[in-house]
C-alpha cells in the first residue's frame, strides 16, 4: 500500500499528538474489554463476569461528538418485565454469562474497524478489515484482510486496539474489569423495549477511577439476561488532552451466544478535534462448543 510520503517520515509524534493517541489506546482497550466474558478467580467458587471495554484505539485520537447515554428509563411494567430486584438481575446476568461462557468453546467472524479524526495537528482517517479466531480460555488471533488510509492510525490506533483485545484476556485484567459487584455499584434504573426483547436498564457506577472501567448503562436481557447494550464513559479520563469519551456497544444474539455487532467510541479533545471510532462485527461462526466434535455454523449479524 502506498503511504503518504509525510506519514512514512513521522517517528514519534509531537508530544499534544502523542497525548491524543494515549486517549485512542485506551479507547481500543474498553473496545476490546467491551467483549463480554467470564472469569473464574483462582481458589474461589464465586463466578465472576468481566465486560472488557477496548477504548485503547485513539488514546487521543478517538474522539467525537457524544452519544446519548440512553433513552429515558420507563417505570418498571410487568407487561414488559418480571419485576426484579437489582440484586436478583445482577446475580442472574453473573450466573447465565457464566454459563455462556462456558458453552462457547471457539468462535471466528470478522470485523471492520474505521476511523475519522478531524482536528490538530490534520484530519485523518482509515480502515483495516480482520478476521478473528477465539478460542477459549483465553486465546484470540487476528488476521488482517486489508488496509487503507492513514498508516499513523493503522500502527497506531488499530493495531494497538487489536494488541490491547488480547492483553485483555489475561487473567489478572479481566478481574480488574469484571461487570461485578467488586468493581462497580449498580441500580436498576427501569426497562425498556427493544428490537431483541424486553430489557432492565441498569445504572453502573465504578467503585474505583479505574481508567479501565466505566460509568453509564447496560442494558440486560429479561429472558437471556445477557448485555445487549452499554452506553457508557471511562470512569477516569485517559488524557489530559481529551474533553469527553463516549461508546456504545451493541449485542446481537447468535444461536444461543450474545456477541458484539456494532461498537461505537466518540472523544473530543480539549484542542477542538473529534475522532469517530466504529467496529463492525459480521459472518460470525462458532467453530465448537462442549461435547460436540463437529463445526457447528450459525449464521451471524451480516
Amino acid at each position: 500500500m502506498k503511504r503518504d510520503s509525510a506519514e512514512a517520515s513521522i517517528k514519534e509524534p509531537p508530544d499534544k499528538t502523542k497525548n491524543l493517541f494515549k486517549t485512542a489506546h485506551f479507547l481500543g482497550k474498553m473496545t476490546g474489554y467491551l467483549q463480554v466474558s467470564e472469569f473464574q478467580p483462582k481458589n474461589s467458587t464465586q463466578p465472576r463476569t468481566d465486560v472488557t471495554l477496548s477504548w485503547t484505539p485513539l488514546r487521543a485520537l478517538v474522539l467525537c461528538t457524544v452519544f446519548s447515554m440512553g433513552v429515558t428509563a420507563q417505570p418498571l411494567d410487568a407487561s414488559t418485565a418480571p419485576s426484579l430486584t437489582t440484586d436478583e438481575i445482577v446475580s442472574r446476568l453473573i450466573q447465565r454469562n457464566l454459563e455462556r461462557a462456558k458453552a462457547l468453546a471457539a468462535y471466528q467472524g470478522l470485523r471492520t474497524y474505521r476511523l475519522e479524526y478531524r482536528g490538530f495537528p490534520g484530519s485523518r482517517s482509515a480502515e483495516m478489515v480482520v478476521d478473528v479466531k477465539f478460542r477459549s480460555p483465553g486465546t484470540k488471533e487476528f488476521r488482517v484482510r486489508s488496509e487503507t488510509g492513514s498508516r499513523l492510525v493503522i500502527d497506531r490506533v488499530f493495531q494497538r486496539l487489536l494488541q490491547s483485545e488480547q492483553e485483555a484476556l489475561t487473567e489478572e485484567n479481566q478481574a480488574r474489569v469484571a461487570l461485578n459487584r467488586d468493581n462497580y455499584v449498580f441500580t436498576l434504573a427501569g426497562t425498556e423495549s427493544l428490537p431483541t426483547g424486553s430489557s432492565y436498564i441498569l445504572s453502573v457506577e465504578p467503585r474505583t477511577n479505574n481508567k479501565l472501567l466505566y460509568r453509564g448503562r447496560i442494558w440486560v436481557d429479561a429472558q437471556d439476561f445477557a448485555v445487549v447494550r452499554i452506553d457508557a464513559a471511562p470512569a477516569k479520563n485517559p488524557s489530559f488532552w481529551t474533553k469527553e469519551t463516549k461508546i456504545e456497544q451493541v449485542y446481537a444474539k447468535v444461536g444461543e451466544f450474545w456477541l458484539p455487532q456494532s461498537n461505537k467510541s466518540t472523544s473530543t479533545i480539549r484542542l477542538g478535534g473529534h475522532a469517530y471510532l466504529t467496529i463492525e462485527y459480521q459472518d460470525y461462526r462458532v467453530t465448537a462448543t462442549p461435547g460436540t466434535g463437529v463445526t457447528k455454523t450459525i449464521a451471524g449479524p451480516r
